[in-house]
């Protein structure tokens, strides 16, 4: 079992920073420029303050939903012809009116307070959605990163085994121009070199593909990221151990699963407010204004506009009001069971998502410990085939062997070093996808803001956010959840 293996630390690991056991700094360097300048990191970060608005519009309704200001400025004319007119009726005249309505529908069955809960889990499950694209960012990176290297690495490879093998070409034409061997000893070595060149362009393509897609994780065009990258360099080692904690703080540690509790939350949420609607709904209105006429004759005995604000002009009303949907035709229940359909198939989500990180740690952990192995079993490989090549090569000049020994043994080499690469490579990998499986990253952006300054300034003078954008409105604290006054975010 994995977990018996020595080089599986159950003590805590230091996930924070994961990237530094690499200790390369320009791997260091690669992952601060795409935490700040990452465009999906960005897109991310714009989405909680998102959240947070709508978070505000949920709080604005605990509040009278209703309050509107208004005027009206009417002038009527009456016919003459019409019924009930009499001659000393005013059948042209004009009416002014300003008033103020509200209503506030009491909040008594939580129907706006669970709204307020949904607000806030939506709210955390879209900061656990901005720390889980870090977590991926951090990691892609990392992988990039050592893709490049990978591939630079075997280059070097192939182009020393070209190296070795035009020696070969030399040798064999040689003994050839000397009478030793025939012309087929010289054309099967040009023929394995040439094939050893063709590798070259390929391996040339994928580098310069490895660097383009690094550009753009750190907000670059393609090829900016070659100063930072230097000239070639060596596969960073990797230590041979790695700490991964105990299991239960995968739960709390990834975000992904984070993401889920909190949408699973949310819509727990819902569900009550799609209930509230099943019982009566008690409301306070009431409406006050002014009211004037420049008409010749009313039943107050005269008016005209420029009354509208004397105090015998003052109208309203006041008082509670009751509604209740009782036929409704099962409605709101089928609406109660929509939204509990969809919290059961956010709760089986949750499950799959906990069950699918607890596979990716396993995976990830297997593939490092294999890897290892696989590594020092092609590190002896490449040991005998260099052994190989060189006795090979002596036997040949002396005429003990065919040359066809001799391109059995080079190719054998190539091939050995090429996958021994490609093993170290891998090692790195998968302890790169272990870190990211066990959620590691995303702790580097607290009591740090979401989104750039720059970007703040703009929506600030694009719509005015108001304290919106401040880092202690946008992470919620637990006492949210319990709090009885909410005040409205203006």
């Amino acid at each position: 079992m994995e977990k018996d293996d020595p080089r599986i630390q159950s003590r805590p690991g230091d996930f924070v920073t994961w990237w530094k056991v690499f200790n390369d700094p320009i791997l260091d360097t690669l992952i601060e420029k795409a935490y700040q300048q990452n465009l999906n990191l960005r897109i991310a970060g714009i989405r909680v303050l998102e959240a947070r608005a709508i978070l505000g519009i949920a709080v604005g309704n605990l509040y009278p939903q209703t309050q509107t200001v208004g005027g009206t400025y009417a002038v009527t004319r009456v016919s003459k012809n019409a019924a009930n007119t009499t001659s000393i009726a005013d059948m042209h005249y004009s009416q002014l009116g300003v008033g103020f309505d509200a209503a506030w529908e009491i909040d008594l069955w939580g129907k706006f307070r669970r709204g307020i809960e949904s607000g806030i889990a939506n709210l955390e499950a879209s900061i656990a959605g901005y720390d889980d694209v870090l977590v991926s960012l951090t990691a892609e990176v990392a992988r990039t990163y050592i893709l490049i290297r990978t591939i630079e690495s075997r280059l070097d490879v192939a182009r020393e085994n070209v190296r070795i093998q035009e020696r070969t070409v030399q040798i064999a034409q040689a003994l050839f121009d000397g009478g030793d061997v025939t012309e087929l000893d010289v054309q099967q070595a040009r023929a394995l070199l040439n094939n050893t060149k063709a590798t070259l362009p390929p391996l040339e393509a994928s580098l310069r593909q490895a660097k383009n897609g690094l550009s753009i994780l750190l907000g670059f065009l393609p090829g900016a990221v070659d100063e930072i990258l230097g000239g070639p360099k060596s596969i960073p080692p990797v230590p041979p151990e790695v700490a991964v904690g105990i299991p239960a703080e995968l739960l709390r540690r990834r975000p992904d699963i984070r993401f889920a509790e909190r949408q699973l939350a949310a819509q727990s949420a819902l569900i009550g407010v799609a209930k509230a609607d099943l019982y009566p709904h008690f409301a306070l209105f009431g409406t006050i204004g002014v009211r004037a006429s420049d008409a010749a004759l009313t039943a107050a005995g005269g008016s005209k506009l420029s009354d509208l604000f004397q105090s015998k002009s003052v109208e309203g009303s006041a008082g509670p009001s009751l509604s209740w949907d009782i036929l409704n035709y099962g409605r709101i229940k089928n609406r109660v069971r929509t939204e509990d359909a969809r919290f059961q198939q956010l709760a089986v989500n949750y499950q799959n998502i906990v069950l699918r990180a607890a596979r990716e740690s396993e995976d990830a952990l297997v593939a490092f410990l294999r890897s290892q192995d696989e590594r020092a079993f092609l590190l002896e490989s490449v040991k005998a085939s260099k052994r190989s090549v060189d006795l090979s090569s002596l036997q040949y000049k002396e005429g003990l062997i065919d040359y066809q020994r001799v391109l059995d043994a080079q190719r054998a080499l190539a091939i050995a070093e090429d996958a021994f690469v490609n093993s170290t490579g891998s090692v790195a990998l998968n302890l790169i996808a272990t870190y990211k499986a066990l959620g590691g990253g995303w702790e580097i952006r607290e009591g740090k803001e979401f989104v750039p300054e720059e970007i703040k300034t703009e929506m600030r003078n694009r719509t005015g956010w108001g304290k919106l954008l401040s880092p202690e409105k946008l992470e919620p604290q637990p006492e949210e959840h319990r709090k009885l006054l909410y005040l409205p975010d203006w």
